[in-house]
């Protein structure tokens, strides 16, 4: 299992490598400087308001039905020819919703037309996540890999021909970006249904309401789970457009430190798509999960620490090599937000195993507690920092999640606590500070950033928090 883990995360982060970078920094970020802080703010806080809700797509299908297919691959057909159906009957729920929340909210009409097209864009995400879920659960990592970049490909084509050449006379509006995800997303979502039909072989949907009942019972913890998450992780940008006279260029700013956040959270997200169905399938057959989850942690722990401590040393050096304007604003917001990265990325690893068990009841009560912590913090100051307000009360919030996840997990899993481990990790915290504050002693920011980055790397390996030996003879070998 940790041959397979370890291979297939080489292969996902190589392709990531290869197509996500060039998505946030060839094409995202150009939209956002080419349509300003105000014109990407209205995109992104209708972006958030679509995905805030878009639980009620999915009801917390794709998690059971992964964790299912990664133990009981031979029921693909059966649960295939009925949850195609009931998401096509969801995906008419949450529209209705999602309009109905716009107009009482009181959206005009330009909002609400980009918003119809990003609810179509996040039912076709959400129905290829699902149909994702079949494959990783039969183990299909290397197929899996592949479909993960497939839409991010086919929106950076598009957008490539709308921004780099003539076509459209030099001009760029926010709601092309908007329609070439739509053609995207349809295309990467009908070319995975035709790989999940390849091993399922030929279905016929179903709508059997016993049926759609069993299942939404069985569900329905993973979607409370989804929902809660969703209100801390995504309700930041919709309350400072709401709650600020100058909410949709405060928006802006926010987006613009988000956004690298979310490149950074890309890499975690993967972590926890492998995780899941291995961490299932380990669980069922009674294995040791216990190095597999340190191998997990170590591999995403290290260059979270890195990645978090650079940017509070490096944040308006980087914030002005990617943007035009407010970079005064958006710095500190993406040094706060950068630090909650290292916790985002414990609870891909703790999270996703307590998923993997079913330890649904304990982390609902810890993302409802997040929940309130995040929205009553934005309550308060969002109205007197502004955007910051929102990057202060992640950091809380993202830090008190996953510090609870861990504790849940040790207490579930009867985990011993490796005091060693602990030990090294702190030694090489405050060894990434140090070396950070060196290296502002360099006239040229890019070469003092990768010293501190290389240094950071090399004090890991030497220090074996991440064992290379070892990680080359898991790749070689499992048993290793």
């Amino acid at each position: 299992m940790k041959r397979k883990f370890v291979t297939n995360l080489i292969l996902l982060i190589l392709l990531n490598v290869l197509i996500k970078p060039f998505w946030i920094f060839g094409i995202d970020i150009p939209i956002q400087n080419a349509v300003g802080a105000a014109g990407y703010g209205f995109y992104g806080s209708l972006l958030s308001f679509s995905m805030i809700l878009n639980i009620l797509l999915d009801l917390g299908l794709t998690n059971f039905n992964n964790r299912n297919i990664a133990q009981h691959g031979h029921m693909l057909r059966k649960y295939l020819s009925n949850i195609v159906g009931l998401k096509f009957l969801l995906s008419i729920f949450y529209a209705i919703v999602c309009l109905l929340l716009a107009w009482i909210v009181g959206y005009d009409r330009l909002q609400f037309h980009i918003l119809f097209f990003l609810i179509a864009n996040q039912f076709m995400i959400s129905f290829t996540l699902y149909l994702r879920s079949n494959i990783s659960g039969l183990q299909l990592f290397r197929t899996d890999s592949l479909l993960s970049v497939l839409d991010r490909f086919l929106v950076i084509i598009i957008c490539s021909v709308l921004l780099f050449t003539n076509v459209t006379g030099g001009e760029f509006r926010i709601e092309w970006f908007v329609y070439a995800q739509t053609a995207a997303y349809a295309l990467a979502m009908l070319i995975s249904f035709g790989v999940v039909l390849a091993k399922s072989g030929r279905i016929r949907i179903k709508f059997d309401p016993r049926f759609f009942r069993v299942l939404l019972r069985q569900s329905y913890p993973y979607a409370l789970l989804i929902l809660l998450m969703s209100f801390y992780n995504r309700i930041d940008s919709v309350m400072i457009e709401r709650l600020l006279p100058d909410g949709k260029e405060q928006a802006g700013i926010y987006a613009n430190a988000f956004r690298l956040l979310e490149a950074a959270t890309m890499f975690g997200y993967l972590f926890a798509g492998l995780l899941l169905p291995i961490f299932a399938k380990m669980i069922k057959q009674k294995q040791d999960i216990s190095q597999m989850l340190k191998l997990s942690f170590l591999l995403i722990i290290v260059p979270a620490v890195i990645i978090g401590i650079s940017s509070n040393f490096y944040e308006k050096e980087i914030m002005t090599l990617i943007y035009r304007e407010n970079i005064e604003s958006s710095s500190p917001i993406f040094a706060l937000l950068m630090i909650s990265f290292v916790s985002i990325s414990i609870t891909y690893i703790f999270g996703t195993l307590l998923t993997a068990n079913g330890s649904l009841k304990q982390l609902n009560i810890m993302a409802f507690a997040g929940m309130v912590i995040n929205i009553g913090l934005n309550l308060i100051l969002i109205p007197e920092i502004k955007a910051l307000g929102s990057a202060w009360s992640s950091l809380v919030t993202q830090g008190f999640t996953a510090l609870s996840q861990v504790l849940i997990a040790v207490s579930v899993f009867k985990l011993k606590i490796n005091y060693k481990l602990l030990a090294k990790l702190g030694l090489f915290i405050v060894f990434t500070i140090v070396v950070g504050k060196l290296s502002l002693y360099f006239t040229s920011w890019l070469a003092g950033y990768s010293l501190m980055i290389i240094a950071s790397l090399g004090f890991a390996f030497a220090t074996r928090l991440i064992n290379l030996k070892t990680l080359l003879g898991v790749i070689a070998n499992d048993e290793a």
